[in-house]
């Protein structure tokens, strides 16, 4: 579960973190892009082989972070379902939605 959220900085189950984030079921991992503020396939290349019902992306305080439209249509084809918000929103999102789905995140932390 995520705590908190506030700009560079998230608490995830009591640990925080000052980096962009993954959220898999078995823990927190670092998130690095290919491009900086764009997400492409080779992004999420690890979230694919979780096959996970959802995958959120937090896009920075401001909206920054883009996803690209292949990396949409991609996940859209395997079915799984996409949600693209700021990252405070994106938060609240994998919070409601972690309860009872299997729920992928990737959030970018500051802008």
């Amino acid at each position: 579960m995520i705590e908190d959220y506030n700009f560079g900085q998230i608490k995830i189950d009591g640990k925080t973190y000052s980096h962009d984030v993954r959220i898999f079921r078995d823990g927190v991992k670092s998130w690095w892009r290919v491009t900086g503020h764009r997400v492409v396939t080779r992004d999420i290349e690890e979230i694919l082989k979780e096959k996970p019902e959802v995958v959120i992306f937090g896009t920075g305080a401001y909206g920054i972070v883009d996803v690209s439209q292949e990396v949409k249509d991609l996940l859209q084809k395997r079915g799984i379902r996409v949600i693209i918000e700021k990252t405070d929103k994106a938060v609240k999102e994998f919070n409601d939605l972690s309860k009872n789905k299997d729920v992928i995140a990737a959030l970018h932390l500051t802008c």
